[in-house]
């Protein structure tokens, strides 16, 4: 595990997700390590490289739902990582009338970052924050950090307060 500056490469929009959340945790006083790893975004085997349980991964999902006709809406659902995401239930808290995942390419945009990167944080205005319950019983929760080679472990606490998610059961076995 290393610390690492973040204002290497600014030019690439990812690095900005990425130095974007550090200053923000930094502006907040969270406590969190940057974990570096070999480049990975698939929840299992990431979680395998930073040896952590499963379930204290937090694995980010952009939903999309539609609301009647002609509004749709974009959800961040972070479920722990060994659970999946309840679609139905995501549908249900917006009384939708469909809800599917979001194509890559919309999800890359609102997340600011490349799929397998995702933050549990809604930097995109048009983007609402949920998070299952399980993933805050624990300590803290890891994540990659925009980027394949980092990730963040972060207090629970902190991540609760800072982003501050709303918390509803999204996540099924």
């Amino acid at each position: 595990m290393t610390t690492v500056d973040s204002t290497t490469d600014t030019m690439n929009p990812t690095n900005d997700t990425y130095g974007k959340l550090l200053a923000l945790l930094d502006e907040r006083g969270a406590s969190y390590r940057v974990i570096e790893h070999a480049p990975e975004g698939a929840t299992e085997a990431v979680s395998a490289l930073r040896g952590h349980d499963l379930a204290q991964a937090a694995k980010c999902i952009i939903a999309m739902v539609k609301i009647g006709k002609k509004e749709k809406r974009f959800a961040l659902v972070v479920v722990p990582g060994d659970r999946r995401i309840d679609l139905a239930a995501v549908k249900a808290l917006y009384g939708g009338t469909y809800v599917s995942f979001a194509s890559p390419e919309i999800a890359e945009e609102l997340a600011g970052s490349p799929s397998g990167t995702i933050l549990p944080f809604a930097f995109d205005e048009r983007l609402d924050l949920f998070v299952d319950p399980d993933l805050l019983a624990h300590e803290e929760l890891y994540f990659n950090a925009a980027r394949l080679d980092r990730s963040l472990a972060l207090s629970a606490e902190d991540y609760r307060s800072i982003a501050e998610p709303r918390v509803e059961r999204v996540s099924t076995d």
